[in-house]
């Protein structure tokens, strides 16, 4: 599996149980993708949001942001990490 880095714009002024509430949505249905969300970070001042998942593809990591209203604008592989 492979892991992804990907980003949110637009989420100015998230609020922690905003992105709690968005994250566990994610985890809800993660495993009908065979994706699974790791970690959340926010910025509510830039309204950047980021998670590191793993998964089988990006596509399938976007299919799930997509399902739970919150697609994300850009999605990284991390084939390297220390």
């Amino acid at each position: 599996m492979t892991e992804y880095m990907d980003v949110h714009h637009g989420m100015k002024g998230i609020t922690d149980g905003q992105l709690r509430e968005a994250h566990r949505a994610d985890l809800a249905i993660e495993g009908e993708e065979g994706v699974h969300f790791k970690k959340a970070w926010a910025d509510p001042a830039s309204g950047t949001v980021y998670c590191l998942s793993e998964g089988p593809s990006a596509e399938a990591v976007q299919r799930i942001h997509e399902r739970t209203g919150h697609p994300a604008d850009e999605i990284h592989p991390v084939p390297l990490s220390v």
